[in-house]
């Protein structure tokens, strides 16, 4: 990676830096309580590097196999790996062993999976966010909210797996009042079912397009891909 290359990723990910902290302060929030989660699915593990060299550690990927063979070239770094993608039963060991969040935990078939091998592994507990399908769409991963009760009871009693919060995935939408609705809706969910012992401290929601409506929502972390890396290009 050349001088100008550099330049281009340390200016994009300040850009995201700063959208995420003028969010903060816009909408009442703690500096510095919004983390970033670096989407980096389908990018380079050199771009990676690049990213992490100015500061990044938390990075998120969809497909098992592509972060693996990733993560094996990046095994000198202190890297934060996030599964966000949707889970296959074959791949859970993978899941398992390689990674340190599940972002779309919404199945309790996969959750005993996860649970199980994670203890086999011998590693610390699986920080998991329960996914929630708000917009009812058929396409898209994740529980009703109606059966998010009986998930978060079923994935609190397994070994291997801490739930740390919610995800969510909502309806892509231009307008500002639109794009808050889904995520008011998870907060409130979170608000619900939030106990002392179990805060759900984290909610896991907002991405390029819209994380200004999502941190203004209470997102603790947010998903940005494109802004950070700029446009995808399989490798």
């Amino acid at each position: 990676m050349n001088a100008s290359d550099d330049t281009e990723v340390s200016a994009r990910l300040d850009a995201v830096r700063a959208r995420i902290a003028a969010a903060e302060a816009r909408f009442g929030r703690e500096p510095g309580s919004v983390a970033l989660l670096a989407v980096s699915k389908v990018q380079p593990a050199e771009l990676i590097r690049a990213v992490h060299q100015h500061g990044q550690l938390a990075f998120g990927e969809s497909y098992v196999q592509e972060a693996c063979d990733k993560q094996a070239l990046l095994a000198d770094l202190a890297l934060d790996w996030h599964f966000i993608g949707r889970i296959q039963s074959n791949k859970t060991k993978l899941i398992a062993e390689h990674f340190s969040w599940v972002h779309g935990l919404g199945d309790a078939h996969h959750a005993q999976r996860l649970g199980a091998q994670r203890v086999a592994l011998g590693l610390a507990p699986l920080r998991c966010c329960l996914q929630v399908n708000l917009s009812g769409e058929a396409s898209k991963a994740g529980v009703e909210p109606e059966a998010l009760p009986l998930l978060l009871e079923q994935c609190s009693a397994i070994d291997g797996l801490r739930i740390e919060g919610l995800m969510t995935l909502p309806a892509p939408s231009d307008d500002f009042e639109s794009q808050r609705q889904p995520f008011a809706e998870l907060r409130a969910l979170r608000d619900q079912l939030a106990t002392p012992e179990q805060p759900l401290a984290t909610l896991s929601m907002g991405m390029s397009d819209d994380l200004e409506a999502a941190v203004a929502e209470g997102a603790t972390m947010v998903r940005i891909g494109t802004a950070v890396f700029g446009p995808r290009s399989k490798y």
